[in-house]
């Protein structure tokens, strides 16, 4: 084939090749036996072709990352890396049974071995989002406790993210599934390091790989003995020592040589590696002398044949005139029983820096100075020791000394206020949060915010986690868990109680003044403006005749608009709330959830779908109508057909969508709200804008929808809700609410004509729909991010406390409360016949309540936390009557329930965190996902024997 280069796109990284397929002859002009050969050699099958057009038998191309000296070209061969494949294989003995982890980025060559170690066995290749990689507790669970991984290949700096803890209880535990642990890249740990973090029963074989990119992958590998990973009667010198490198692999050459060239077969020198075949091109070379050795920038020992890793070249200097050995001397700070990590860097030529993870019992005091003071000679031990949770990584699991240089500079331009002022370190953390998500100066940031739900995103939470590491010096590898889990004010514990003291030397480290944006107060917003988004009329919008229709959104909320009671027993038959009865009738059926379709948003979909079915018009088909719509961080709403999935239309609007849609009361419009500040009415059959209402802040929450005057009421983070008038296109009321944004959703209970609104204030009101009045209102000065839900004479709302809380209806007051052992920002759901109230909390359990007393009748514990609403559906439609429950929780798992008993029917798990609400219609369950996507699943029943 010939491959040109058509047009390149750099806006999107993409590159559009021409490829056109060459006459053989053209290809390979080579006749007779050796072009037969050629043509039909397998794949593999390197030693066809020539030495001296290596460059055309190329596997795969790579730079260098630059850590270990200065970024190359890489160009690998088949043959070059073909070796390793075949000879590691081997020695792990690899099988279909193998489940291998891709620990490493395809931009650093392990890659290529872990693929096609599993490939090439017939196992399977486990790949996890690069984030995840970021959060060593999720990390460890998808590795050991859902996919049973047995085979794992990672620098040791990677493997110390985990922990002592995690380490030794679920990697090397005694029952760990690993079989093998293959640590390269960087320096073994001693023995007695590796035996500290595994079980005395643990059978994992652990290898120590090494080699270097320029010759890829590996050249040496060394099966650690058995005895010195579970003796403890072993010398403290045996047990302590060095984990020689091993012997070469398949077609490997290792020497090494002094600095005048000469082989050492005892002492001192400079690793070369080759072989005939194990030669790459690097950088501009177009061919090579086969057997060529590059020379490795690694000091090794020779003892008694084997070779023991000294370190870097540029890691020996020199200091005070005397000889320093960097990796020497990390590796005894190491072994130091109160340290569990630690990396060594020379700043500026001049200071040496220990930058010290503290082990469990870790005492990270000046005791540590003195123990080395006695271990080393005066000009080894380090100026400064710098504590760390832990060590910075680079995208190849490599320790990162930039990155810790710059926490050290930036503890040195801190010098002038202890850490102990919180007040300081809160201002610091304050002006952070606001510059990565946008927010102005002088907005004020709420001690319950939470970073997603403020506005955030995956991708800004890594950008304030990486700001807090370098500004603030407080490195962790669970601090991006607590800023997407948590709130402003646990972050703010969690780094004032984990920042480290300052380091260790005459001077005292501080916090730097709080980064400053300067802008101009923001205007009053009106309290209506409006923008004309179509030419078409309101009455246009609005005219013809009466559809028959049903809106069905989060947390099982129906609404039914000129719906036969035909019709209306789609989702629930008359008859449902006779529970008792129904369970009689039920078969021991199995359900089941499978994929049946799903759309790319292009961001992260946190909204919760809403769906809207419309009567049957034609009489010989049993299919309504449905369309799902949902919106999504990517700025768009998408208009799906519920069947097949295939998108009506889509929309991209002025900012992101977290908000859910609503319908109005005439069917033809769904609204929906952005961060933009602006309510969109948009026609429900083609997604035109027909009127816009801009409030003063960003809109998260779902309308809610009279279904006697049409209006819409919604809530925005200017503390306002409006209820607005689409037909007219006004405002015809807005309410302050008492103090904080509206985040949750208002419910409305049409009949008694009652509005409820709480505030991330704290507050809950009961207002008139018709005018804004307020009927009474209920602070409890702690946030709702759940929305309020009714039952008879009862309205119930989550709490950030850990409280389901219900009261009374016509008066506010509080009657009764139920603490889980998490925050609650899932919003209450009520079953039919309202006796029965389920709410999820973040301590990962669905609470079923009773609505009279609050009493528990179920508990349901979830695989993770639960974060949006569940929705209760009739089970008829799958041969199981009476109430269903659908649930989601942040792992990704989407669950199906008995609503009698909480007993789990189905469970299904998605590709990505789950914050949407799933909703139900007959078989059918959509629910939006943090990969992207909306996905729906259509549940199955089979019948048991």
């Amino acid at each position: 084939m010939s491959v040109e280069v058509h047009v390149v796109l750099p806006k999107f990284k993409l590159t559009l090749v021409w490829v056109t397929l060459l006459p053989v002859a053209e290809h390979n002009p080579v006749t007779g036996p050796k072009a037969q050969r050629a043509g039909a050699a397998d794949l593999c099958d390197a030693a066809v072709v020539d030495n001296d057009s290596g460059h055309k038998d190329l596997a795969y191309v790579l730079h260098t990352s630059g850590t270990t000296g200065s970024p190359k070209i890489v160009r690998v061969p088949h043959k070059c890396i073909l070796p390793n494949i075949l000879h590691l294989r081997s020695l792990f003995q690899m099988s279909a049974d193998d489940v291998v982890f891709l620990a490493s980025p395809l931009t650093f060559d392990p890659s290529v071995v872990d693929i096609f170690l599993a490939l090439s066995s017939g196992a399977q290749l486990l790949i996890i989002p690069s984030m995840v990689k970021k959060m060593p507790k999720r990390l460890s669970q998808l590795l050991f406790e859902d996919h049973k991984t047995t085979v794992l290949q990672v620098t040791p700096t990677l493997l110390c993210r985990f922990g002592h803890h995690t380490l030794n209880r679920d990697v090397l535990s005694s029952g760990s599934s690993l079989r093998v642990l293959a640590l390269g890249g960087e320096a073994c740990p001693t023995p007695a390091q590796l035996r500290s973090w595994r079980h005395e029963d643990n059978e994992t074989h652990i290898f120590n790989i090494y080699g270097i990119t320029e010759v890829s992958c590996w050249a040496c590998c060394y099966k650690i003995p058995q005895y010195l990973l579970q003796s403890s009667s072993l010398p403290s010198s045996t047990a302590s020592s060095t984990v020689p490198l091993g012997s070469p692999l398949m077609d490997t050459v290792v020497e090494v040589r002094d600095e005048h060239g000469r082989v050492v077969t005892e002492g001192e020198g400079q690793v070369f590696i080759g072989g005939e075949d194990r030669v790459c091109l690097l950088d501009d070379e177009e061919a090579v002398v086969p057997g060529t050795m590059r020379a490795t920038g690694d000091w090794v020992s020779v003892e008694d044949k084997q070779l023991f890793y000294l370190g870097r070249r540029d890691r020996l200097i020199k200091r005070h005139g005397k000889r320093v050995n960097l990796d020497a001397l990390q590796q005894l700070i190491v072994s130091l029983p109160q340290v569990e990590a630690c990396a060594v860097a020379l700043h500026k030529g001049v200071r040496l820096l220990a930058f010290v993870v503290a082990g469990a019992d870790g005492d990270l005091s000046s005791r540590i100075v003195n123990q080395l003071s006695a271990l080393v000679p005066s000009h080894s031990v380090p100026d400064t020791l710098v504590p760390v949770a832990a060590l910075c990584l680079t995208p190849h699991g490599k320790v990162d000394m930039e990155a810790l240089v710059r926490i050290y500079q930036g503890q040195r331009r801190c010098l002038e206020s202890p850490w102990g002022d919180v007040g300081k370190l809160k201002e610091t953390l304050q002006s952070m949060w606001k510059d990565t998500l946008g927010f102005a100066a002088d907005e004020t940031i709420d001690e319950e915010s939470n970073f997603l739900l403020s506005g955030g995103d995956s991708l800004k939470a890594l950008r304030l986690c990486d700001d807090i590491l370098s500004v603030v010096g407080v490195p962790s590898p669970e601090l991006l868990e607590v800023i997407l889990d948590g709130t402003f004010s646990d972050v703010l514990r969690y780094v004032a109680g984990g920042t480290p003291a300052p380091p260790l030397e005459s001077s005292t480290s501080s916090i730097p003044e709080a980064k400053r944006r300067h802008a101009d107060a923001p205007s009053v917003v009106p309290a209506k403006r409006e923008r004309e988004g179509s030419q078409s009329t309101a009455a246009e919008t609005l005219q013809g005749e009466k559809q028959a229709f049903k809106v069905i959104r989060r947390a099982g909320e129906v609404m039914e608009i000129n719906v036969s009671k035909e019709d209306a027993g789609s989702n629930f038959p008359a008859d449902t709330v006779e529970e008792k009865d129904l369970s009689k009738k039920r078969r021991p059926d199995v359900l089941g959830l499978c994929l049946s379709w799903s759309s790319d948003t292009g961001r992260c979909v946190d909204a919760s779908p809403v769906l809207l079915v419309h009567e049957r018009t034609d009489q010989r088909s049993d299919v309504a109508e449905v369309t799902a719509f949902i919106g999504s961080h990517s700025h768009r709403i998408q208009a799906l057909d519920l069947h097949t999935g295939s998108m009506l239309w889509e929309r991209v609007l002025g900012d992101r969508i977290e908000a859910s849609a609503a319908v109005s009361h005439c069917g033809t419009l769904v609204i929906i709200g952005c961060y933009d500040g602006v309510v969109y009415f948009l026609c429900a059959a083609s997604g035109k804008t027909r009127w816009t209402f801009e409030t003063g802040d960003a809109v998260k929450c779902c309308p809610a929808v009279d279904p006697r005057t049409g209006l819409v009421m919604v809530g925005s983070h200017d503390g306002h809700v409006y209820a607005l008038n689409p037909e007219l296109r006004q405002c015809v009321w807005k309410r302050h609410c008492g103090g904080g944004a509206v985040f949750s959703s208002p419910y409305l209970q049409p009949n008694l004509r009652q509005l409820y609104v709480a505030s991330l204030g704290g507050h809950l009101l009961c207002l008139h729909p018709d005018s804004g009045d307020v009927l009474w209102s209920n602070c409890r000065d702690v946030p709702f991010f759940s929305s309020p839900n009714g039952s008879s004479g009862l309205v119930a709302i989550g709490s950030v406390d850990g409280n389901i809380c219900s009261f009374s209806s016509t008066t506010g007051k509080l009657m009764w409360q139920f603490l889980t052992k998490g925050p609650v920002f899932s919003s209450p759901c009520v079953t039919p016949d309202q006796q029965r109230l389920l709410c999820g909390s973040h301590d990962g359990h669905l609470y079923c309540l009773n609505c009279a007393d609050g009493s528990l009748v179920w508990t349901f514990r979830a695989s993770g936390k639960v974060y949006s609403s569940p929705c209760v559906f009739d089970g008829s439609t799958v041969g199981r009557p009476g109430v269903l429950v659908g649930l989601a929780s942040t792992d990704g798992t989407v669950w199906i329930l008995d609503g009698e008993t909480g007993q789990t029917l189905a469970s299904h798990t998605l590709p990505g965190e789950l914050f949407s609400s799933p909703v139900v219609h007959q078989q059918s369950l959509v629910v939006g996902c943090r990969n992207d996507y909306v996905y729906c699943l259509r549940l199955t029943v089979k019948e048991e024997a």
